[in-house]
């Protein structure tokens, strides 16, 4: 892969990643069924969690200038094993986030089509369950495989793309809260939590991965310059700026229209139209789409990436991890991705693929802030960009955070958490643990020699060469 990216792409796909689906879709869907006007709580809850764990993931991307993100970390510190079961973990997350943020969108393109007169026929509306007559969501399935197809394109012209699209997704979000804020009723916000507090901490886990977005971006580590000084500050200036954008749409959103009124799947181009804003209506919906195509491609990347580190040592076959001989992208992987993820978007409804993404990153968070309270004391020489501040305490509120988000969710996401780790390791024992030691000799990932590793170095050889053993 080619080193192309520079801090502000670097931070744009950050947030990219982060703006989305939260704000134009899952925001309204939580106030008006679990949290009321409390939203807000459950973004501030959901970002304190997440900052535990940036910090973590930050002071490993400043250490690791290597593709994979979490599964590198944990495979360094922990052992292959543990690395390849996050890994495994992720690979379905990253995939089940591009679903989850498609249907987001097809919510508000499907606005945007009524608004000028266009009506597609009622089985093409959605998944099954989530309308009489519904059975399948085109859009959503439709922009999965488009996004697939740009970033298939290479890296340098799809990050391009990525950065213009962010950059006019948030001038969109600041007039929506601009504008908003003439128009919020105050007695919209009362009361403030009708679910009571233990609503806003459920409204927490089922918005978590609104909050994140900085691990996916830390699988471009490859494709990134000055990777270990930029990286940390991409994540750290993504988030800052996500969070505030998060918390001043919610009170706007829930301002400006009672939360019990709210559209779950267009909650604020609904809002803004029903205080007589029809023109602005639509530009929201153009920013919502524009911002969840966004956050399809930084997820569609991260996956491909860390698809292509797996492939890469040996934990699954290289046939997926093949580099474009002349766009220099896992072109394989994107498409085998973009596929999954558009029969995901098309068939489920949002909040069972939104709850099985959560708990598998919040799993992966537990692991990586474990991974690095432990290296910190284990292997203090290492070269560090970034030093993840209040050791031991805020590793350990990372995992206390991440176990406590989990817990509030549904027994049925843990099943199929279990069934894909379960999956997970019979392929590892039946065909990665064999293949990774004729791929990379010794196991896990060694730290001493990234240490050595310049940013930039020539990246890895193409896993479809086998090297000499």
């Amino acid at each position: 892969m080619v080193r192309t990216l520079g801090l502000t792409q670097l931070t744009m796909i950050g947030i990219g990643a982060i703006i989305g689906a939260g704000i134009f879709s899952l925001a309204s869907a939580v106030a008006r069924n679990v949290a009321g006007p409390a939203v807000l709580i459950s973004f501030l809850v959901a970002g304190a969690a997440s900052l535990c764990a940036a910090f973590a993931y930050a002071e490993f991307a400043g250490m690791v200038p290597k593709a994979g993100s979490s599964y590198t970390y944990c495979a360094a510190v922990l052992g292959e094993i543990v690395g390849w079961i996050v890994g495994w973990d992720l690979l379905l997350e990253y995939t089940a986030i591009v679903a989850v943020v498609a249907i987001g969108m097809s919510g508000y393109l499907g606005f945007l089509l009524d608004a000028v007169g266009i009506h597609l026929p009622t089985w093409a509306l959605g998944a099954p369950g989530t309308g009489d007559g519904h059975r399948v969501d085109v859009l959503a399935a439709a922009i999965c495989l488009a996004v697939a197809w740009l970033l298939t394109r290479g890296t340098r012209t799809s990050a391009r793309v990525e950065t213009v699209l962010t950059i006019i997704k948030i001038g969109i979000v600041l007039l929506v809260i601009v504008v908003g804020f003439t128009k919020i009723n105050t007695d919209n916000l009362t009361p403030f939590a009708p679910f009571g507090i233990s609503g806003a901490f459920t409204g927490a886990a089922t918005v978590f991965f609104a909050v994140f977005g900085y691990d996916a971006l830390s699988t471009a580590a490859e494709e990134s310059v000055e990777s270990r000084k930029k990286l940390p500050k991409a994540m750290m200036l993504s988030l800052a700026i996500s969070m505030v954008l998060y918390v001043l749409v919610c009170i706007v959103l829930t301002g400006v229209q009672r939360y019990t009124d709210l559209n779950p799947s267009s909650g604020i181009s609904s809002a803004f139209a029903k205080v007589g804003l029809n023109g602005l209506a639509n530009v929201i919906a153009v920013g919502a789409v524009i911002g969840i195509v966004t956050v399809t491609f930084s997820f569609m990347m991260g996956a491909s990436r860390l698809w292509y580190a797996l492939s890469r040592d040996g934990l699954m076959p290289a046939w997926f991890g093949a580099i474009h001989p002349k766009r220099k992208v896992p072109h394989r992987a994107t498409w085998v991705i973009g596929v999954v993820s558009a029969v995901l978007a098309g068939v489920l409804p949002i909040n069972a693929v939104a709850e099985l993404t959560n708990i598998g990153v919040l799993l992966a968070f537990v692991v990586v802030s474990a991974a690095v309270l432990i290296l910190r004391y284990t292997k203090p020489h290492l070269k560090r960009g970034f030093r993840c501040p209040g050791m031991p305490v805020v590793p350990i509120l990372g995992m206390v955070f991440s176990v406590w988000l989990m817990s509030f969710l549904e027994w049925e996401t843990w099943v199929r958490l279990g069934g894909w780790l379960v999956v997970g390791l019979v392929i590892y024992a039946a065909y990665g643990y064999r293949r990774t030691r004729r791929v990379m000799p010794g196991g896990s990932v060694d730290l001493d020699a990234l240490d050595d590793m310049s940013d930039s170095d020539e990246p890895a050889p193409d896993p479809e060469r086998e090297p000499a053993r």
